[in-house]
């Protein structure tokens, strides 16, 4: 069975499919879109104001009121998804909007496509250097056809696509109101073990271990060795979990944004998005984004088999040694995540 409709059968079971027309409003706080009612499926919500690309329909229009029966099938279960994430905002208030307005500084993961009237909010660790490569073939005007052909270095250089804190209040307002947003989001603790195995595993990688490798042991190890302390290459995943339920962490800097939380990264209680594609449906979500944009038929997400992917039994391995409590206070800082996406609990949890 897909994992698409085994997502569906599950989220039957804990909230109700919204097919009617249901009260939705955006508050405009400084530049944000503070709204807790989203949009419903069948009608768009923007209105007139949504202007047509090039005498086409725009991305939104396509994805609330679609003119295929394939796109309509398919947008019951990104409304569903999307009721989700409403539900959560507001059943988690205190939790998920302690900010009422954000700065520019939460907006610059947020990347900006003029032509096709995208917002894509992008997330370390679930394909988003992939995602990165078809937003630079969108936005580079021919420059680029082939998104595969792009430098994995090369897509993660800022200076290749924009980003909507790099606009003024005015046009982030038009932005947000008028362009479709989507983010793609992962199992947060496979996520997390992924994340752990890039940065503090592979040699390559030094400057986080000078970074972060040398601070997690200094303050996580006992007896460490002169050597251990100085080159930061060797953290234990125990001893990474350790750091992150540490309260000196969370007070003296925001977490990396490879660990970051989703809610934290794209605030999905203060901004409406549209799509929220998932890791576990890769390809048939981004397909999917594509062919709202107009492109599908000559752009397609990039497939390949990649023989290093973090998967689940992976993750449960991870897990083994790490104690209850430091599972249950771990669970805790990324729990919003769990509940906002539609993640069970692991079952090889053992919280307390």
């Amino acid at each position: 069975m897909k994992p698409a409709l085994l997502e569906v059968m599950r989220m039957n079971r804990i909230c109700r499919m919204v097919l009617a027309t249901c009260l939705g409003s955006f508050i405009l706080v400084i530049f944000y879109f503070q709204s807790m009612l989203h949009p419903v499926m069948r009608r768009n919500p923007f209105g007139v104001d949504i202007c047509c690309r090039k005498g086409s329909r725009s991305p939104l229009q396509e994805l609330y009121n679609p003119t295929q029966l394939e796109l309509s099938n398919t947008a019951i279960l990104h409304q569903m998804r999307r009721d989700q994430v409403t539900d959560t905002c507001r059943a988690n208030s205190a939790l998920s909007r302690k900010r009422r307005v954000l700065t520019p500084n939460d907006l610059k993961h947020l990347v900006v496509d003029e032509d096709h009237e995208l917002i894509y909010c992008y997330v370390p660790k679930v394909a988003c250097t992939n995602w990165k490569r078809l937003m630079m073939v969108l936005t580079g005007r021919g420059k680029y056809s082939d998104p595969m052909e792009i430098p994995a270095n090369e897509a993660h250089v800022s200076a290749n696509l924009k980003t909507l804190n790099q606009y003024s209040i005015p046009e982030i307002n038009h932005r947000l109101k008028s362009y479709m947003k989507f983010l793609f989001v992962r199992e947060p603790f496979e996520r997390l073990v992924s994340a752990y195995r890039n940065k503090f595993t592979q040699k390559y990688n030094i400057s986080f271990h000078k970074r972060y490798g040398t601070k997690i042991i200094k303050r996580q190890r006992k007896n460490a060795t002169q050597e251990a302390l100085r080159r930061g290459d060797d953290v234990k995943f125990e001893e990474f979990v350790a750091y992150l339920i540490d309260p000196h962490t969370q007070r003296e800097e925001p977490f990396n944004e490879h660990w970051q939380t989703v809610h934290s990264l794209c605030h999905p209680c203060h901004i409406h998005y549209d799509l929220v594609g998932k890791y576990e449906t890769l390809e048939e979500d981004s397909n999917y984004i594509l062919q709202l944009a107009g492109v599908g038929s000559y752009l397609k997400f990039p497939t390949y088999a990649k023989s290093t992917r973090t998967t689940d039994e992976m993750t449960t391995d991870f897990f083994h040694n790490i104690s209850a409590e430091h599972q249950t206070r771990l669970y805790e800082v990324y729990k919003l995540d769990f509940l906002m996406f539609n993640y069970s609990v692991p079952s090889y949890l053992k919280l307390e």
